[in-house]
Order: C-alpha cells, then structure tokens, then sequence
C-alpha cells in the first residue's frame, strides 16, 4: 500500500460541538483507486462514546423543547450549508470510497441535501398531537439517538436519520463507517454554522466492534438506528437488548427486477443494468436478480451485453467513467470470490468474470460481471455481492416468476416492468419494502425499508419522522 498522505482534515471526532483530539491510534482512510492513504481519523474507544453521549444527554433538554419550527429552520440551513460545500463534499466522497465523480455530484451530495430540506418542511404539518376521544396524543422525542452507518453512501446515509431525529428533537451520537469517514467533519461543521447547539450532533470515529458496540450497548442511548449488513444488524440487536432501547435496521437485499412478456425490453434491460451497477453495485436496494421469461432469455442477454458495453471501468476522478473502483480491496477480494462462485456453480459469464481489469490493476477494481442461466437458489442468486455483479434467471410464467423473486430471505426492493396495469398487479405480489414499476423515479418522501432480514422501520418522509419520536397519551 502506498503510505503518502494527502492532507483531508486533522484527525479528531466531533463531541460537544467542536473537534476533539484523542491520543488513541488512528485508523487511516485509503483512496480504493489508488492504494494511497488519503487522511486518519482516530480509532475511537468506548471512554469517547462516554463522552458523546454525556454531550447528547446534557444538550437533550434545552433541544427537545425547543419548538419543531425552529428546529426544522436549522435544519434548512444545514441543507443549504451542505449545497454550498456541495463541491468538495463530492470531491471527498469520491476519494474516501472510489465513487465516480458524475455520480458523486449528481446524487451522493443531492440527494441528502434534498433530504434535509424536505424533512425540514414536514414539521409544519405533522400532528405533534391529536385527540382521540378523552385522550391528548402527543408524540415527543424519544431522546439520545445512536446512528450508525456504511461507507456506501456516506452522506446520504447519516442524513436519512439525522434530519428526522433533529426535526423530532432527538440529540445523537454518529459513527460513520471507518472506511469513509470524511464527510462526517464537514457535515459536523456545517451543522454547527447553521446554529445547532452545542451536543446535539456528535461524532465519533472508530470501528464497529469497539465503537459501534459500545453505541449499541450504552444505556445512555434510548435508540439506535444502524444501517449495514445484516450479520452486524444482528449484532447491534442482541447488543441493545440488553437494555430494551429501539432499534430501526436498514439492512442488504437481493432485489428482484421482474422483466414480464409485455415489457419494453430495451427499457427493462437497460435501465437493469444501471441499477443493479450504479455506485459499483454498492447498494442495498441494486436489482442484481434480473427475472425474465425463458423464451426471452438469449434476446434480454443480448440486450444485456450491449448495455454493459456502455460501462467504462476506470479512475473515479475521470468524468467519463462510469464505474469506479470498490470501496477498498478487501472487499475488492469478497466480490471476485463470489464471482468465482458462480462460475464454480455452473453459471455462464456473458460480461466480465475474476480478474483484474485491464490497466487497472493495482487500485480496487471488478471486472463488471453478467452471469446468466442462474439457478434461482445459487450463492449468487440469493447472498448479497455489494458489487456489480448481475444474475439473470429464466423463468417459465408469471407464478413462478413471483415465486422466485421472493425466495430470498431479504426484501427490500425490486422492479417490475411490462404493460402497467399488468405490472402493478405482480408489484403487489412481491414481499419487498419497495417496488418501482416501470422505472419509476425514487421519492424521497415515501417510506423506504424492507421485509424480513433486509430490516425493521421506514426511513425517510413522516414514517422516517415517526420512527424517532416516542407516543404518550394523556386522559383528561
């Protein structure tokens, strides 16, 4: 690895409304596209969850009675913060975790500014309180809120609980992923310029282990919201069992884009591509099972195979990329081992395969990889790659093709395509979170969440809101 260090702030977690050295190890943040150490951030102990939450609890009383009106206005001024730093939190994205610059640009800094601002608007609206025969309903905050997060989309993933959690008039605790730490100080900054007292947000650096168990475990902390893996949700849910506290979990998936025998299938196929490569296939919601009729299999992987031509590999700073490195090279090693799965277990590589990518080789880099014929209870038909790895799967009619899209132990979106009607009649049939039908564009104010392992709760708009208040009913 190569050792030279290019300067991306000192490093120190964010506790009390200011930047806060420790003298513990550090933990150096690596740029996926070339090997390079790009900044450190400390590796935070439990002694430095102590502290942030003794920040959280301090700052909960003045910040909970503060009315949501003035809540909701900070937070429009850090969403417009955000919008004016938007250039170089772009720039840091895509260094911290190989994103290519269009698409940092495009949604990794947008859509979490968009986020803040329409969270932001609901507060006017939102029934604080109701009456239900002789009783006052009031939804209150539900307190110190942990929140921890993946590298895949650093700011965006912070924002969906954070603008909620400040709106309901939660104080927080935040570890962002190790992997991917920068924005966090430059979000931690700007909300301290639009005027958040002191000790309402908090940041502490380190990794999931130390760090984020000891968030999960502190019985300071009346909540935790993580977003990740489903092995670590699991950890973070026996963690804070212990002390009863709420738990929201956003977890993988496998989603399934239902191609039916009167779609579009140069739509359905290309926009099932995207979405299953978008951010080097780094998202839980990606289509990476795309379902087809089997007398239709050889056209859509024709179809395919032309798509993916489309996709230039290559550094991430270079405008023209379209797919980046992944997120660092041991996860680099994770994906290809899966692709060399599927190709031990039979299925047939249209695009791509293990390897390096050719001038590539020395950052993080997957070849982009199509198998088809997948057996629908494959390893790589039913586990989560976090890569830009795509599995199509023939079906023979319409039951089957429902059947296989739920055969998954996750669910937490999907896609159906065909005449419209006909698909909103199969998008109901699949046990998902979410389904896009069409290509239908993603609303930031419906809930977002899945089924089963993919997790428990809703994110974003009023259900994402619901999720950090408590209910108390007063009879009178």
């Amino acid at each position: 690895m190569d050792t030279t260090t290019t300067a991306h702030g000192a490093p120190a977690h964010w506790i009390g409304g200011r930047p806060v050295a420790t003298h513990t190890a550090t933990i150096d943040v690596v740029d996926p596209a070339t090997g390079k150490v790009i900044a450190s951030v400390p590796a935070g102990t439990p002694t430095d969850v102590d502290r942030a939450v003794a920040a959280a609890t301090a700052a909960f009383p003045a910040w909970s009675a503060t009315a949501p009106a003035a809540r909701a206005a900070i937070l429009r001024r850090v969403s417009e913060g955000l919008r004016d730093r938007a250039g170089e939190i772009a720039d840091t994205i895509t260094a911290e975790m190989g994103a290519p610059i269009w698409l940092s640009r495009s949604a990794q800094v947008p859509f979490p500014i968009t986020v803040a601002a329409s969270v932001a608007e609901l507060a006017a609206d939102f029934a604080w309180t109701e009456e239900i025969g002789n009783s006052l309903v009031i939804r209150e905050p539900i307190g110190v809120v942990g929140a921890i997060t993946p590298w895949n989309f650093p700011l965006q993933q912070i924002m969906t609980k954070l603008a909620p959690a400040l709106v309901a008039g939660d104080t927080i605790v935040f570890k962002p992923s190790e992997i991917a730490p920068l924005t966090a100080r430059i979000l931690a900054e700007v909300t301290a310029e639009a005027g958040l007292p002191d000790g309402v947000f908090n940041v502490v650096h380190g990794t999931g282990p130390v760090v984020g168990e000891a968030i999960a475990a502190h019985p300071g902390i009346d909540m935790v919201s993580f977003t990740g893996s489903t092995r670590a949700g699991r950890r973070v849910s026996v963690l804070a069992s212990d002390t009863v506290k709420r738990v929201a979990l956003e977890l993988g998936g496998k989603s399934a884009n239902v191609i039916l025998g009167d779609a579009d299938l140069s739509q359905a196929v290309g926009l099932g591509v995207a979405r299953s490569w978008i951010n080097s296939g780094q998202v839980c919601g990606a289509w990476t099972r795309m379902l087809v009729p089997a007398s239709k299999h050889d056209e859509v992987v024709e179809l395919a195979v032309a798509a993916a031509a489309e996709y230039t590999v290559g550094d991430p700073t270079d405008e023209a990329t379209r797919i980046g490195p992944v997120a660092s090279e041991a996860h680099r090693r994770r994906v290809t081992g899966y692709i060399e799965r599927g190709i031990a277990e039979g299925a047939t590589v249209a695009v791509g395969g293990p390897g390096s990518v050719e001038g590539l080789e020395n950052g993080a880099y997957v070849r982009p990889t199509i198998f088809t014929n997948v057996d629908p209870d494959a390893v790589i038909a039913q586990e989560e790659i976090f890569g830009p790895v795509l599995s199509v799967i023939p079906y023979t009619d319409e039951d089957q093709a429902v059947e296989i899209a739920n055969n998954s132990v996750y669910g937490l979106t999907g896609a159906v395509f065909g005449e419209r009607e006909h698909a909103f009649a199969v998008a109901r049939r699949l046990r998902t979170g979410q389904v896009d039908v069409n290509g239908a564009e993603m609303n930031l104010l419906a809930p977002f969440g899945g089924y089963r392992q993919s997790g428990n709760g809703r994110e974003m708009g009023r259900f994402g809101l619901e999720e950090f208040l408590e209910v108390k009913s007063i009879q009178r």
